[in-house]
């Protein structure tokens, strides 16, 4: 027999997602998510959201910026995957673009030097051509522009 969910109040489930929003950055998609889960729906889960937004609990470009930099920093994932992970959140162009820049240029370039490095030493008996198609595709799928892959690879050629 299934056990009936208990009904939370607004201050209950208000205190539960400012918690839940306080531990991690959150994105609306995710809070709304968490409410839906709660079975908390229309007006009442707008206001929690309204709330929670007015408290500075929620944030979508802190969440950008946040989200940005520990795709790239962590997980070291390029410019392309960490943008179309955001789009699948249904964060704004305007949030992504701000959340884009926690990336500096110098560091991108280092780091994704730094991945090919890492993966042309773990494929052995190549030829430097081989070699070259699977480090490309390895840092492509990272999520990194196939023009600066190329152009980094060329310069570790010569």
């Amino acid at each position: 027999m299934k056990k009936a969910k208990k009904h939370l109040s607004d201050e209950e489930v208000l205190a539960k997602l400012q918690h839940y929003c306080a531990y991690q950055e959150r994105c609306h998609a995710q809070v709304r998510s968490k409410l839906l889960e709660l079975e908390i729906y229309g007006e009442r889960l707008e206001k929690i959201i309204s709330l929670l937004i007015q408290d500075n609990f929620l944030n979508e470009e802190r969440f950008a910026c946040a989200y940005v930099r520990g795709k790239f920093r962590f997980k070291k994932w390029g410019r392309i995957k960490i943008k179309q992970k955001l789009k699948t959140f249904h964060i704004s162009e305007y949030c992504i673009n701000k959340g884009m820049k926690e990336i500096e240029e110098d560091e991108y370039l280092n780091t994704l030097s730094g991945i090919l490095e890492q993966k042309r030493k773990t494929i052995s008996g190549l030829k430097n051509f081989e070699a070259n198609q699977r480090c490309a595709a390895f840092a492509i799928r990272k999520g990194y522009e196939p023009e600066l892959v190329w152009k980094i690879l060329k310069r570790t050629e010569s």
